[in-house]
């Protein structure tokens, strides 16, 4: 099953006139007169709607009522009444695919997609950073947005990172919780993952063709199943759920947020203001100024976490020697 957000006008209409008409009955002859396509397309329109999600009440002689939405990542709930310029402007979902990452990097050089985001239910195939598999089942919010950014490619390294923080910004908003956040690119609560990001870069003639980043959060998803599957993985250090906050926020509220706060931090990027966004992003590390291990291509460092550069490397002090990594897994140690 796949949607766009440009693509299904007459069952948008429909949709559209049920939800703003959520205190009534409407006929399906009202319906067919008001938006002008036969009872039959209404029908027809009535069951999809139904199908995807939204629970539609149906009674002999009064017609339809909307009783409640979708808690699917619809591509026409994204983008209505979205607040940005371009980023989320353009959507698509995929109820299932094998990753929303291959499906992105496959549409980026066409430049009507810039800004675009590909949304899946459940991906069968997802990934993480160095190639890692990302366990993203249903009840998860799982996507990718194409971006074909101004900004020099020395920002690339920064990028994931300045998402990371757009998402925490979005989730301490919509939650009223502040997720931690662990270099490079990884979201946290009480020391176990919440999110991570994964960032693919197209270069030509040293310039940035395309940029996709990958977004994974666990918003309602089995704790415990994922961990039974993923204790062996490498660097894996436990996974926490949105929906333990027991807070009753949709999706697409968080995602939506989400879009704003990127968008915001991609046009500081373009705008080469660098500093804001590191100093934003420290506040709320669980990594700086702690004892770290981390092994990098090099072999391992054992040290002090002690600030990010502008290009996004992390510093670290070792025997009042320091280095500076740009990729690596860290754990956090006792001195």
């Amino acid at each position: 099953m796949i949607y766009n957000s440009f693509d299904s006008p007459g069952l948008v209409k429909v949709l559209r006139f049920l939800q703003t008409h959520n205190t009534e009955y409407l006929s399906g002859q009202d319906l067919s007169d008001v938006l002008r396509i036969s009872r039959v397309a209404v029908w027809k329109h009535i069951k999809k709607i139904q199908e995807l999600g939204y629970i539609v009440e149906s009674k002999q002689k009064l017609g339809y009522k909307l009783i409640s939405n979708s808690t699917t990542l619809l591509p026409w709930e994204i983008t209505t009444e979205l607040k940005t310029k371009s980023i989320g402007q353009r959507a698509y979902f995929f109820d299932s695919i094998d990753s929303t990452q291959n499906q992105a990097l496959k549409m980026a050089n066409n430049h009507e997609n810039d800004g675009t985001i590909i949304v899946a239910g459940k991906q069968t195939d997802g990934k993480g950073r160095s190639g890692r598999r990302w366990e993203s089942p249903k009840g998860g919010i799982w996507f990718s947005i194409i971006l074909q950014p101004k900004f020099d490619i020395s920002i690339t390294t920064l990028f994931p990172i300045a998402s990371s923080l757009a998402l925490s910004i979005a989730i301490e908003k919509i939650f009223k919780i502040s997720p931690e956040l662990k270099w490079p690119n990884d979201l946290t609560i009480k020391g176990k993952k919440l999110a991570g990001m994964l960032v693919d870069v197209s270069l030509e003639s040293n310039k940035i063709e395309s940029l996709v980043l990958g977004v994974g959060i666990n918003f309602d998803v089995d704790v415990k199943k994922i961990e039974k599957i993923m204790k062996d993985t490498p660097n894996f250090y436990g996974v926490v759920s949105l929906n333990e906050q027991k807070n009753k926020i949709k999706p697409v509220q968080l995602v939506q947020t989400f879009l704003v706060e990127l968008e915001k931090i991609y046009e500081l990027l373009n705008m080469k203001q660098i500093k804001k966004i590191i100093s934003e992003w420290t506040k709320r590390s669980s990594t700086i100024e702690k004892n770290i291990e981390i092994n990098t291509i090099n072999g391992k460092i054992k040290g002090r976490a002690i600030r990010i550069d502008e290009d996004g490397a992390l510093v670290i002090l070792e025997n009042k020697k320091t280095h500076r990594v740009i990729a690596g897994d860290i754990t956090h140690v006792s001195k």
